[in-house]
């Protein structure tokens, strides 16, 4: 021991006393203490290391999922491009079908429209000989041979004695100018009845009748007991007006 205390006893005098003693002394704790600073930074960059070689190992995982991930997304794209393709396929398929379909059906429609002017033809047809044997038996196109024909069927079946009455309209009050009126009239009983016949009855048919009742009345001091017009066809205005008027339309005789 009492070495030792002399040692240190020494070494603390040269410390004091020896400067470049005291500097190497110092220089060699400083390295010491560096040494020990670098051995504890390589320890942790050791297990820097080893962190960060878990942390890529984690990546390298993470990466490789996101890799399948985004391989998986393809085959997804894929798949959906081919069920597209095949879509469409069938798409100009069933429209190729449709505009077939669709030619034949104008071609059946045109057929069909062709059949139905072709019946309507034959319906006008049909209609105008009707209306030409109707104009013949009612005399649409002779309303004088019609009139004739009445007043013999009004004279042999009835026994009604028909005339043409006429007379001159000098105030107009019939046509709205002066002019010759003319009008069958038949006399039952004492019952004056005038007669007008037409093809074709019309609002202002009727309302001239009146007024040649009214002239009829003023020339011959007689008021007609009945106005009647016969006409195989009368205006919907006609029926109106004659109803209001008191003047008999018969569509049938």
């Amino acid at each position: 021991m009492a070495a030792r205390d002399r040692l240190k006893s020494r070494m603390l005098r040269l410390l004091k006393e020896d400067e470049e003693f005291r500097y190497a002394v110092a220089g060699l704790l400083g390295l010491e203490e560096i040494l020990k600073r670098l051995d504890r930074n390589e320890q942790e960059l050791v297990r820097l290391r080893e962190d960060m070689a878990k942390m890529f190992e984690k990546h390298e995982e993470r990466f490789a999922r996101i890799e399948e991930e985004i391989v998986r997304i393809w085959q997804e794209i894929e798949r959906l491009r081919e069920d597209m393709i095949k879509g469409f396929e069938r798409h100009d398929l069933e429209l190729a079908k449709l505009r077939e379909d669709m030619v034949k059906g104008f071609e059946r429609h045109d057929m069909e429209i062709a059949r139905l002017r072709e019946d309507m033809m034959k319906g006008f047809d049909a209609m105008n000989r009707r209306i030409s044997a109707l104009g013949a038996r009612w005399g649409l196109e002779s309303e004088e041979a019609f009139r004739e024909g009445l007043r013999g069927i009004l004279e042999k079946e009835l026994g009604l004695k028909v005339e043409r009455w006429t007379a001159f309209d000098e105030t107009g009050s019939v046509f709205g100018h002066p002019s010759q009126v003319e009008v069958d009239v038949a006399v039952s009983n004492g019952r004056v009845m005038l007669i007008e016949v037409s093809s074709h009855v019309k609002q202002a048919d009727v309302a001239a009748l009146v007024k040649k009742a009214e002239l009829y009345e003023r020339t011959t001091g007689r008021r007609p007991d009945r106005l009647i017009v016969v006409t195989p066809f009368a205006e919907e205005r006609a029926m109106e007006a004659a109803l209001k008027l008191g003047v008999e339309i018969y569509t049938r005789v």
